[in-house]
């Protein structure tokens, strides 16, 4: 397992440390897992640490997560082969991490990048 203390990288989905969650961004009242990004062929990245708060905003490629009451959160690439190694997202309790779909070129323009 990678541990993140900065920044990390899961396939298509890219984590970076930031201060705090930007305005603009709501929480998102979780049920069950925080699936931070949906894989078109349903291996999706999630996290089922209960002390993580996901928020989202108008983008669909970006959101936040807050660990509240957790020191660090698994990223686990839901896939029962070929799978992405797990990433822990640390930083202690109050630490923000903003998840980026990564997108890539081609030319119909920018499209959400394939995992």
């Amino acid at each position: 397992m990678k541990t993140a203390t900065r920044m990390a990288a899961q396939g298509d989905v890219l984590f970076r440390r930031v201060p705090r969650v930007p305005d603009g961004y709501k929480r998102n009242e979780r049920e069950g897992r925080i699936v931070v990004a949906h894989s078109e062929t349903g291996h999706h990245h999630a996290i089922d640490d209960i002390g993580v708060v996901e928020f989202v905003g108008a983008n669909p490629l970006i959101c936040y997560l807050a660990l509240e009451s957790t020191e660090s959160a698994e990223v686990v690439h839901h896939r029962a082969h070929d799978t992405h190694e797990t990433v822990c997202l640390g930083g202690g309790m109050g630490a923000v991490w903003e998840v980026r779909r990564q997108r890539e070129w081609s030319p119909e323009g920018l499209l959400r990048a394939a995992d």
